[in-house]
C-alpha cells in the first residue's frame, strides 16, 4: 500500500447506552436521593444467587469507586459496577408498584431466562 491510500476504518454501530431510567424510576429515586439517601449514590451490581445464577444488587454509597461506570440519565446518577456493565448494557430500570409490593426492576434484553421465583436471571 502506498503512503497516498488511505484505509477507511470499518464503520461501527453505536453501542446502545449501559442503562437507562424509565420515568417511573428516575420520579422514585429522586425521592430517595431528596430523602432518606441524601448525598448516597445508588450501585447496581451483578451477584451470583439463586436458580438461574445472576441477581441485581443494589446498594447505597457514599461515592463512586474506580470500579464504578458513572451513568447519567433523566438528571440522575446511578453507578454501576464495570463487572456487571456487560451484563447489563442496554437495560432500562423501572419501578413498579403491585397490589402487595413495589419495588425496582429490570428491563434486559441480554437475560435468556429466569427463575420460578423471579429473583435471579441468566444471560
Amino acid at each position: 500500500m502506498s503512503q497516498t491510500e488511505i484505509t477507511a476504518a470499518p464503520k461501527r454501530r453505536a453501542l446502545p447506552p449501559l442503562m437507562q431510567l424509565s420515568e417511573k424510576a428516575a420520579a422514585r429515586l429522586q425521592a430517595l436521593y431528596d430523602g432518606a439517601h441524601a448525598g448516597q449514590l445508588l450501585r447496581i451490581s451483578v451477584g451470583t444467587k439463586g436458580c438461574s445464577g445472576l441477581s441485581y444488587d443494589m446498594n447505597w454509597v457514599p461515592e463512586a469507586a474506580a470500579t464504578d461506570e458513572v451513568v447519567t440519565d433523566r438528571g440522575l446518577t446511578v453507578l454501576v459496577d464495570r463487572k456487571a456493565s456487560l451484563f447489563l448494557i442496554g437495560t432500562t430500570m423501572d419501578f413498579e408498584v403491585k397490589d402487595l409490593s413495589e419495588g425496582f426492576v429490570f428491563i434486559n434484553p441480554n437475560e435468556k431466562g429466569r427463575c420460578g421465583c423471579g429473583e435471579s436471571f441468566h444471560v
